[in-house]
Parts: C-alpha cells; sequence; structure tokens
C-alpha cells in the first residue's frame, strides 16, 4: 500500500515542473484566407475589351476568372482607392472627424481633371471632401485630404506606399493621391481587388458610394453638383461601389461590385478602349458571377468545432475550440452538397494560453482540393497551474492516498 501512494505522490510532484511550450501542432493560417490556387474558370465566358480583368467572390476572395491580373499598368482614379482607404481608416482611429474643418490650400485647388471646384483658402468639412471624393472622383479633395493627413501630397504618397506593403500589394507603387498620370505609378487588378475588398470592409463607405446625385455649398453660396461617376450604382441592381477612373495613358478602368442578398461579387477592369464598354463588361461579369455561383455556408463565426481536447498545466483539464470567422466557400450553383469540412487541432493543449488565440484550422473541401479555410480559436483563457495550486494539488492527492490506505 506505502509503494501505492509513494508513486503517486511522485507523479503529483511532476506538475511542479515548469510545462513544455504551447499547443502542439498550432495552425498560423491567416484569418479566413481563401485557399490559394488558379482561378475557378480557365477562360473569359464573354469578349472583353480590356488589357486586364478579374472576377471575384468577396466573400470569400475566391477568384473566378482572370485575364492578365498581375500586369502593372496606370488605372487613373482607382488609385483613389488608397486615398478613401486611408482617409476611412484615420476617421476610425480617431485622427480626424467629419465634421472636422478643413482649409484648402492653392495646390489642391488647383488641381486639374474631375474636380469639386473647392476654393483656394476655402473651408470644407473632412465630410463634404470625403463625399466628393468618392462620388464625384475630386481630385482636389483627394490632394486636400491628403494635405490634411500627411502635410503635403508626397509625404501622404509615402504613406500610401506603405499601406500597399502591409496589404501585400506587390504589384503597386504610388506617386501621387488622385491617380493623375505621373511616371513610376502603377497597379494591377489582383492589387486593386484586394484594395477594394479593404475599402468595402469600412460600412461608413457606403453612406457615400451609393449617392447617385448630391452637391457641396462653397463660399458665397456657389453649389457645385456631385454626379457618381459609378453609373453602375443607379442602373444595375445591387450595385453600391467601388470606383472608376480613365485617363489616355490607363483607358477607361472601373472596380465594380453589386450585392443580392447574401452574395457579393466583385469585377476590375483596367485599360478599356470606351467607357460605355468598361460598364458593360462589368455588369456581364457581375450577372455571369450571380447566375452561375452561390455560397454555401458551412460554419458561423463562434460554433465550437472540436470539444474536450485535453490540457495539461491548468487549473481547467480541457477545452473547446470554435471558428474564428465564418467558413463559407463559392461553388457552382446546385454543386454545395460536394463540400465537406477537414479540421486540424492539437491533441493536447499545453497552457497558459489565452482566448481567441489560434490552434487549429478548418478546412473546406471539394474533389480533394482546399477552398476556403477557417482559423480554430480557444473559447477560454487556460492559466497555468500557480506553484502554490500545483503544491496544494500535491496535498490533495498525498491526503487522498493516506487515507485510503489508513495512514
Amino acid at each position: 500500500m506505502k509503494k501505492r501512494w509513494v508513486a503517486a505522490l511522485l507523479a503529483a510532484l511532476l506538475l511542479l515542473l515548469p510545462a513544455a511550450a504551447r499547443a502542439e501542432s498550432a495552425t498560423t493560417q491567416a484569418e479566413t484566407a481563401p485557399a490559394q490556387g488558379e482561378p475557378l474558370e480557365s477562360e473569359l465566358p464573354m469578349e472583353a475589351d480590356a488589357v486586364s480583368v478579374l472576377l471575384l467572390d468577396a466573400r470569400s476572395g475566391t477568384v473566378i476568372l482572370e485575364k492578365n491580373a498581375d500586369e502593372q499598368r496606370p488605372a487613373a482614379s482607382l488609385t483613389k482607392l488608397m486615398t478613401i482607404l486611408l482617409t476611412l481608416e484615420a476617421l476610425d482611429a480617431g485622427e480626424i472627424a467629419l465634421a472636422d474643418e478643413v482649409t484648402v490650400s492653392e495646390a489642391a485647388a488647383g488641381m486639374g481633371g474631375s474636380q469639386a471646384l473647392l476654393d483656394a483658402g476655402g473651408v470644407y468639412t473632412v465630410e463634404d471632401l470625403l463625399k466628393s471624393l468618392i462620388v464625384a472622383s475630386a481630385n482636389d479633395s483627394a490632394v486636400a485630404l491628403a494635405e490634411l493627413l500627411r502635410g503635403s501630397e508626397d509625404a501622404f504618397a509615402g504613406r500610401m506606399n506603405e499601406r500597399a506593403a502591409e496589404l501585400g500589394l506587390s504589384g503597386t507603387h504610388y506617386v501621387n493621391a488622385s491617380g493623375l498620370p505621373a511616371e513610376r505609378q502603377h497597379t494591377t487588378a489582383r492589387d486593386i481587388a484586394a484594395l477594394s475588398l479593404e475599402v468595402l470592409s469600412h460600412p461608413l463607405y457606403f453612406d457615400y458610394s451609393t449617392i447617385w446625385m448630391d452637391e457641396i455649398l462653397h463660399r458665397n453660396n456657389r453649389v457645385t453638383d456631385l454626379v457618381n461617376t459609378n453609373r453602375l450604382i443607379r442602373f444595375y441592381e445591387g450595385a453600391d461601389g467601388v470606383k472608376t477612373g480613365s485617363t489616355s495613358e490607363a483607358g477607361y478602368c472601373i472596380s465594380a461590385t453589386a450585392k443580392r442578398g447574401g452574395e457579393r461579387f466583385l469585377a476590375v477592369i483596367l485599360g478599356s478602349s470606351t467607357s460605355a464598354k468598361r460598364f458593360s463588361l462589368a455588369q456581364g461579369l457581375l450577372t455571369y458571377a450571380f447566375d452561375h455561383y452561390e455560397t454555401a455556408e458551412l460554419l458561423h463565426q463562434g460554433d465550437v468545432i472540436v470539444q474536450g481536447v485535453p490540457v495539461e498545466n491548468a487549473v481547467v483539464r480541457q477545452a473547446d475550440l470554435a471558428a474564428k470567422a465564418d467558413l463559407t466557400a463559392l461553388t457552382r450553383k446546385g454543386e454545395g452538397a460536394s463540400l465537406t469540412v477537414e479540421v486540424s487541432a492539437p491533441s493536447v493543449l499545453r497552457a497558459p494560453l489565452s482566448a481567441g488565440e489560434i490552434v487549429g484550422e478548418a478546412v473546406a473541401m471539394q474533389e480533394g482540393e482546399a477552398v476556403a479555410r477557417v482559423p480554430l480559436v480557444l473559447t477560454q483563457d487556460l492559466h497555468g497551474r500557480s506553484y502554490r495550486s500545483s503544491l496544494g494539488e500535491v496535498l490533495r492527492l498525498w491526503m487522498q492516498c493516506a487515507a485510503q490506505d489508513g495512514i
């Protein structure tokens, strides 16, 4: 008997030893990152009068079809998507507010091309500038916001390039905030798509992108009418963004998105020969996506996917893993039943670990290929045992064994 409780005591003493590291085989995939691979279709289903084309599912990021999507090209006012994004991010961070007043410089007021006709020395709100930038693609408003955020357009262009690098836009380089022709300023259809999705993640953007007509009031009661440069907003069902642009060098360009029910698709077109062909192709691509594809919802954010994973060196003995975000997969209509979900999770967890830490992954599979993935995270904190709590457990086990043996 004595040998049995001594052995139990020695085993309990192991609790006092330092824990090994973290969860075994932890996964570090980017949040809701789609599986990398070829586009779903190898050929465009229609004639495309454009140098570069990309059509994708905005929810999962899955590319449906593409043409020269990585060719570096000027993109005219689609450049302003980064100016819009940095403004929205500054608003979110509290660095500026919509009601803030901005005095427009002579440099900003003197910009050519599409304008809000801002007065040099005139005072406008951030909201006025952002609205005219998104609705009417105003170059003067773009420069005024650039100067507000970084002091000069050159400094702002530097920040644009920093943010592009942070977003992984490897084919993009900025020289100005407006997209007016400049040497070494270029991007790709794939980068425009990624940047567009980033802009669409800001709800405030839609407060302005869906405006068809509006106006800005200047001093002396002068008024500038604003008309949305994206005609799809008015004439295509579900269209609510993103941006148009055109110069003789870039041709006619558009990043267009539309939402119907739970589906949202995005089409990017660079280098079309006419404005009408640009809009017609964007409309045709979006319609093709809505007609032929649908999103299967496989898991929802917060769903517990794995229960009762053993935990070592913690107060609790088991932990659950949940989906960090929705797991969705794009499929051709009627093919959703062929999707399965494969789960990768550790066989044991070792504290300390925090709630929300990524420790596994759920992958949507179709015909043996990974088509989407989402991280699995801990649902609770796993606190490591302190010396005192471990010693208390040792004493408890010793007393339990001693009582059983009549000691």
